[in-house]
């Protein structure tokens, strides 16, 4: 046989095996990572977002996926609510799964440690919970950290004004949570008083782990607080009520949406249902076609759903569905996977009608918040279900 001719052969063989090889390879699943509470006070909080994201990666996979067929594959990992497990959790997700995008969970402080790493590997980083507002104003330039939730300074700058119009507070106290979520929320609120030439009474903090506020407490009753800004999750949220129950002092309670991440009504006891907290979302009440078809889905997806009631909590889910497909659409702007062209194909997204409301030029090198004060509502604990009560202006 020439030389030629075994030349031939061999690139023509060559070929073959790309043949079989290559479009196995085009269809390599997109890994989207997932590090929240799974486990805990918090786990329904976890089980939400999963569901919304599940929910939103099956719907993008129904229409054929990304990239020319790419599946997308949810890999989702436990922190406990722990900032050292989320890093360790986080970079298996990047540096074993090689994900395409990493979602963070519900604690601030989890999702502080991990926008560094993000930041450093250039993976983008995406918030459906945490409000911190350092998250994504962190500094960082290029910026990898993207959220679709609620924003402490914005969140702040409505509690203020819910409760001057719905308590006609003068003399707000804060009871908030010693870790970084507290202390981005004391900032925001004494920003959002200051605008209004005012101040609070008393800022009183409390750890995650108390069982008793009431000294605490004490000190703002005696201040004359006439509102409490609350700021802490589902457990440390729960032991503030319990010490107001205690003392018998009966103050309007506006909070954060602590409450709202898993088994407060049953941690907190009957003055549960007193707390007014922020939402992003609600599932009650007449819905658009997004929200019809989120609802069908996860009617369909999940046994334990049968309708409003056991979509809890709704602002997990919400943000995690409206989040995954804002990534998605970043995807395909960036036409690539990694992760400088993906964190660019976020500020190429032009219009998404989404759950929570129309996005429409969401990101930009400046805003890395999709959602702004304009879309919060207030709700409330009734016969165990969170129901809308108010807007947030």
């Amino acid at each position: 046989m020439s030389m030629f001719r075994r030349s031939f052969i061999a690139a023509a063989a060559l070929a073959g095996l790309a043949g079989v090889f290559l479009p196995a390879h085009a269809q390599e699943s997109i890994k989207i990572g997932l590090v929240t509470a799974l486990s805990g006070q918090s786990a329904k909080a976890g089980e939400a977002i999963t569901r919304g994201l599940a929910v939103a990666i099956d719907e993008i996979n129904a229409k054929g996926g990304l990239l020319g067929g790419r599946k997308l594959e949810l890999v989702r990992r436990d922190d406990e609510g722990n900032p050292a497990k989320g890093v360790v959790a986080a970079r298996e997700l990047i540096f074993k799964e090689q994900v395409a995008v990493l979602f963070g969970g519900l604690d601030t402080p989890v999702s502080m440690a991990l926008v560094p790493i993000a930041n450093q590997e250039k993976v983008p980083f995406m918030g459906p919970w945490a409000a911190g507002t350092p998250i994504t104003k962190n500094g960082a330039n290029p910026n990898f950290a993207f959220r679709v939730s609620a924003v402490d300074e914005l969140v702040d700058k409505a509690m203020l004004q819910y409760a001057q119009k719905t308590f006609k507070s003068a003399r707000p106290g804060m009871i908030l949570v010693n870790n970084p979520w507290g202390e981005s929320n004391e900032k925001g609120l004494t920003a959002a008083l200051t605008a209004k030439n005012m101040k609070a009474v008393g800022i009183e903090k409390f750890e995650a782990n108390d069982v008793d506020v009431v000294p605490q407490l004490t000190r703002l009753r005696g201040a004359g607080a006439d509102v409490l800004f609350m700021v802490g999750n589902v457990g440390p949220s729960a032991q503030v009520v319990k010490s107001l129950d205690r003392m018998g002092w009966k103050v309007p309670v506006v909070s954060h949406w602590g409450p709202a991440g898993g088994r407060f009504t049953e941690l907190a006891g009957p003055s549960a249902k007193t707390v007014h907290f922020v939402q992003t979302y609600s599932f009650f009440g007449k819905q658009g076609p997004v929200g019809d078809k989120v609802m069908k889905a996860l009617m369909a997806k999940y046994p334990d759903i049968k309708g409003a009631d056991d979509v809890t909590p709704s602002v997990g889910v919400a943000n995690a569905y409206d989040a995954m497909q804002l990534a998605a659409l970043a995807i395909a702007k960036a036409g690539s996977t990694k992760g400088d062209e993906v964190r660019q194909g976020f500020y190429k997204i032009d219009r998404y009608e989404g759950l929570i409301k129309t996005y429409v030029k969401p990101f930009s090198p400046d805003v890395h918040d999709a959602v702004t004060e304009n879309d919060y509502v207030w709700a409330q604990f009734i016969d165990n279900r969170i129901l809308p009560v108010g807007t947030a202006n």
